[in-house]
């Protein structure tokens, strides 16, 4: 990562002010949605939403299936901030500009992180339209040298040497698997290891096959970088994936994946994911402020 893109301390506080003058809402909870999910945002009441265009500093999202707003609001009362969209490494995005809003977030006063992505499942008792809890995550990036805290660090956020161990909340994974058990939602609620590969294209049979080797249930081309920022500023963190799809791993299968897809398991599992996402939301142990 070259000094040119760093953004300074002060980029991630200019965006902060501007969203504090124009919300009342003080959001404790902060929720990124995956491809096709963005529909967990219209579940928001009392929302003051926001273009990303209209947000300085912030980028802006190209994919399809991400609608490209910041919505501020409450879920079973508790305030949040929904992306409604996220960006990613595969449009050119820099690193520090993907994650760029998990630490405006923390600015914000957000605590808590909740992700969401749309994955191709490698786990062989893995169906469409599952959800996997994630458990934990391996950074095929990261590990290449592509991180978002590469360049000087910045104290106020984090330390130099964040742990990863852990970092996806064992207290908020066992209540999200409680509350799938409550709502009769255990059959097709999973929990496993995502793996992030850079994208755009899908893998080869030869990666996928590397890739399950490796332990890995789910791949996707997002989330570990903000997840990686969020546990840097102290953040709880916890993860869903929708699987939308079986990643090819023989020479003989003839299917093949593609981004239609993937958003039309999305819309027909989004009601499910919503619904889970809610009720964690409602019993996270938090208190409200407005401005």
């Amino acid at each position: 990562m070259h000094s040119k893109d760093q953004i300074c301390h002060e980029d991630y506080q200019k965006t902060a002010d501007w969203l504090l003058a124009h919300t009342q809402h003080r959001p404790k909870v902060a929720i990124i949605c995956g491809s096709g999910l963005g529909m967990l945002a219209e579940a928001l009441k009392s929302q003051n939403s926001f273009q990303y265009s209209d947000i300085p500093g912030f980028p802006q999202s190209t994919v399809q299936g991400h609608a490209g707003r910041l919505v501020f609001g409450e879920l079973k009362g508790k305030i949040c901030v929904c992306m409604q969209g996220r960006f990613h490494m595969y449009e050119g995005h820099s690193l520090c500009k993907v994650t760029f809003p998990v630490r405006v977030f923390k600015l914000l006063g957000v605590e808590t992180l909740i992700v969401t992505n749309a994955a191709g499942s490698l786990a062989d008792s893995f169906c469409n339209g599952d959800i996997m809890i994630i458990r934990d995550h391996i950074n095929i990036p990261g590990l290449a040298g592509l991180n978002p805290l590469n360049g000087p660090n910045d104290d106020n956020f984090g330390p130099r040497f964040p742990p990863m161990s852990g970092v996806y909340d064992k207290d908020l994974r066992r209540l999200a698997k409680d509350i799938a058990k409550s709502l009769g939602y255990s059959h097709f609620v999973q929990e496993g290891v995502y793996c992030m590969v850079g994208g755009p294209n899908f893998e080869t049979i030869a990666e996928a096959r590397l890739l399950h080797k490796l332990g890995v249930d789910a791949v996707g081309m997002s989330t570990a970088p903000e997840v990686l920022v969020a546990s840097h500023c102290g953040m709880k963190v916890f993860g869903l994936s929708l699987i939308t799809n079986k990643v090819v791993k023989a020479y003989e299968d003839t299917e093949r994946v593609n981004h239609e897809g993937v958003l039309g398991v999305s819309k027909m599992r989004s009601e499910y994911l919503q619904t889970l996402v809610t009720e964690l939301v409602s019993q996270l142990d938090i208190n409200n402020n407005t401005a």
